[in-house]
């Protein structure tokens, strides 16, 4: 596995990439791979670069100023790397600090935030799930989405605590697994939900799990597919639609840890046999944003 270094001077992040130029998509780990299926399917011409920060995985047990330090960090490496736009794919450093990245990147950026408007529309009961980290539930942007389009639905929040590790070591049927993803859908069930929002990008590879609990009685909402096509609307407004099919569409992994997950994650769930570089991503704003409160 190769290393690639890191620039010692900060990245020029007004550099103005052309069409032809990658699409930067991030992740605490490797939930955002689902984010990446949908976006190759959406975009089947678009160059791809994936970080994922396994190193630091989960963000959801992490305080606000390491994830919008970690999010600012992977954001600049990317520009470095001549990304054109980016997908921030993790739901928690979306809540946490894509306002604040998106105010200094001057590339466009798009955010993953849990379904709960598609889930209102489609309740049936008015009973709706929601799995999630701890993080992404107790931001204000995932109460702004309550408070907008919850309308007269009760929604169940539950913290998904060790499913992101789990996906992480490429862990998506054990028994113990399972019995922990019961643990947190029976109530919902019980409680009469008839649809599971899946609140963090790591979830929706445990989609066949979640079936073998709670059969067809869940309707499950998965915003990937709405991401990908809101990047597509992005490049086409700002001209960085690439339209050259030649160019090469394996998409280059990169990972702040050793990469054997990902690898083996990407292999088994989405076919793609590619080798993943280590790279190494200091947080240069971590101990400005540990003296100062967020903007």
């Amino acid at each position: 596995m190769s290393v690639v270094a890191v620039p010692t001077a900060t990245p020029d992040v007004r550099t103005v990439p052309d069409a032809g130029a990658p699409v930067g998509i991030f992740d605490s780990g490797l939930g955002g791979l689902s984010v990446l299926r949908a976006v190759r399917a959406v975009l089947p011409h678009e160059r791809l670069i994936y970080v994922a920060d396994s190193l630091h995985a989960p963000y959801g047990e992490r305080d606000d100023a390491f994830i919008t330090a970690r999010t600012m960090a992977i954001g600049e490496w990317l520009v470095s790397q001549g990304a054109k736009a980016l997908v921030v794919a993790c739901n928690t450093a979306t809540a946490q600090s894509i306002a604040f990245v998106r105010e200094r990147l001057a590339i466009p950026l798009v955010g993953v935030e849990p379904g709960v408007k598609p889930a209102a529309a489609v309740s049936k009961s008015r009973v709706v799930g929601v799995l999630a980290t701890q993080v992404t539930l107790r931001s204000t942007r995932f109460q702004s989405l309550l408070d907008r389009y919850a309308g007269d639905c009760r929604f169940i929040c539950q913290p998904g605590h060790g499913l992101v590790q789990a996906v992480e070591r490429c862990d998506t049927s054990s028994p113990e697994l399972m019995a922990l993803l019961e643990s947190y859908l029976k109530p919902m069930l019980d409680a009469g939900a008839d649809t599971l929002v899946l609140g963090c990008t790591h979830y929706p590879f445990l989609d066949r799990a979640i079936r073998d609990i709670a059969g067809e009685r869940l309707q499950i909402v998965d915003t990937s597919v709405a991401v990908a096509r809101q990047l597509a609307r992005l490049l086409d407004a700002n001209a960085l639609k690439n339209s050259d099919a030649s160019l090469e569409l394996m998409p280059r992994f990169c990972s702040t840890a050793d990469g054997e997950s990902q690898r083996q994650l990407a292999a088994s769930l989405l076919q793609l046999d590619a080798a993943v570089e280590h790279v190494d991503i200091p947080s240069r704003l971590a101990s400005a944003l540990a003296e100062s409160p967020l903007a």
